[in-house]
């Protein structure tokens, strides 16, 4: 059975998204100037219980803050599930807009966000040996990666040899993952060089590489995470793999396109690479532009701007485009 895609998420009072509707699709790709609220939407999707910070700008302001998703089902129907977040700390789970009893699309919605992961990675943790043990997962900067390859080549042989050969594919210096035991239990990543076939630490691996390596995994993972939240995806890459980094997202969120049975992704990733926001010119119903106003911050969907068909048929890349500013979602002038 198909899992609810989430369509819109609107924020009230939520640190700096005071009254806002984030839209989104099976891929989102969201745009726009530091600090207009990208990272806390993708924050606020969790649904989670509220931080100490949360509760001390709550209680500061005294508001609160209500968070609640808008999602449809396979046949169409829109379902919804929010929390609400009360200035004296209460929580209060609620369902916006809809009547009657949970159903189950409903608790399917739950499960799905509560299975939402963001990945802001870091090639430090990537590249750190990690203790194994049962169902090992992926840390939000990349964590446990050796843990998680390991359980991959030992469980998914299958997906393991594919991995293997589009790293080739992405960085033809390298022909395959290679672990080495650093300690009792431990496990830590190595590539091996095509030419000489040599090992080489993770620590000697550059950053790109290891963030890149990451990226794949997630990509061919059996079970992902039903929601990802990717922040900068693009971050520390050189330019001509972006397009590699574009098709491993394609992977999560098309399966069907890759022979995969599994259900899709819905995969958010944030950006500030024009060469990475070039890639999706074709689809500009993905792209969402986040605009800083004097007290608040508004999304808006590309496909919602005026004469977008007429701007998006001059012969600039969609990235100088928004580079220029015609497109909104870059810093306010100086």
């Amino acid at each position: 059975m198909d899992m609810p895609l989430i369509k819109s998420v609107h924020f009230k009072n939520y640190k700096a998204l005071r009254d806002t509707t984030l839209p989104l699709e099976r891929l989102t790709i969201l745009i726009g100037p530091n600090g207009s609220g990208k990272s806390t939407a993708l924050e606020g999707i969790q649904l989670r219980d509220p931080s100490p910070e949360d509760l001390t700008v709550a209680a500061r302001h005294t508001r609160d803050f209500t968070i609640s998703v808008t999602a449809e089902d396979e046949a169409g129907t829109l379902i919804g599930r929010g929390i609400q977040w009360h200035s004296d700390g209460r929580m209060a789970p609620q369902r916006p807009g809809f009547e009657g009893q949970t159903t189950p699309q409903q608790k399917r919605l739950r499960e799905r966000v509560e299975g939402y992961r963001i990945f802001a990675l870091d090639a430090s943790p990537i590249a750190a040996a990690v203790q194994l043990k049962p169902s090992v997962t992926l840390g939000p900067k990349g964590e446990n990666l050796a843990g998680v390859l390991d359980r991959l080549r030992d469980e998914h042989p299958e997906r393991w040899e594919a991995l293997n050969e589009e790293l080739g594919s992405w960085i033809p210096e390298f022909d395959r993952v290679l672990f080495a035991t650093p300690g009792t239990g431990d496990r830590a990543i190595q590539l091996r060089t095509r030419k000489e076939q040599k090992p080489i630490p993770a620590a000697d691996i550059s950053q790109g590489t290891l963030l890149a390596l990451a990226i794949l995994t997630l990509a061919y993972l059996p079970d992902p995470p039903p929601i990802i939240g990717l922040e900068e995806p693009g971050r520390g890459i050189h330019p001509r793999l972006l397009r590699d980094v574009r098709d491993a997202i394609y992977r999560l969120v098309y399966p069907e396109r890759f022979g995969e049975s599994r259900q899709p992704v819905q995969v958010i990733c944030t950006t500030h690479s024009p060469y990475f926001l070039d890639l999706f010119r074709d689809e500009p119903e993905a792209i969402v532009i986040a605009n800083k106003t004097e007290d608040n911050v508004q999304f808006t969907r590309l496909m919602d701007l005026p004469n977008i068909e007429e701007v998006l048929g001059q012969t600039p890349p969609l990235g100088e485009l928004w580079y220029s500013g015609v497109l909104g979602g870059v810093p306010a002038d100086k």
